[in-house]
């Protein structure tokens, strides 16, 4: 079955730095897209960042652009978050979501069919 499992969450500080990772079972990275969504309390869940399969092209909401990072292990089956330089606004529930796809680019406004659980993210002092 596939699976995605988040983990790497907690509290930093302002200005800090935080990696998650995504582990993928039951499927190959190769021809999916894996893309970061966050949903802060009360507001609609919102595209962070986004790999595509083979090609491993990615794409970055304006918010993040220059601060996250998104990669991929293949070896490991994981995609990483890298978030440095946090703020506050960047608290939320982080989850991971997968589409199968042949596409060199990935689009965070599709569909996603597959979601981890989510890992709770939270930038305070």
């Amino acid at each position: 079955q596939l699976q995605l499992v988040e983990s790497g969450g907690g509290l930093v500080q302002p200005g800090g730095s935080l990696r998650l990772s995504c582990a993928a079972s039951g499927f190959t990275l190769d021809y999916y897209a894996i893309g970061w969504f966050r949903q802060a309390p009360g507001k609609e869940r919102e595209g962070v960042s986004c790999i595509s399969g083979r090609a491993g092209s990615t794409n970055y909401a304006d918010s993040v652009k220059g601060r996250f990072t998104i990669s991929r292990d293949n070896a490991k089956n994981t995609v990483y978050l890298q978030m440095n330089s946090l703020k506050p606004e960047d608290t939320a529930v982080y989850y991971c979501a997968a589409r199968a796809t042949v596409q060199a680019m990935c689009a965070m406004t599709l569909q996603y069919y597959y979601w981890g659980q989510g890992t709770q993210v939270t930038v305070s002092s």
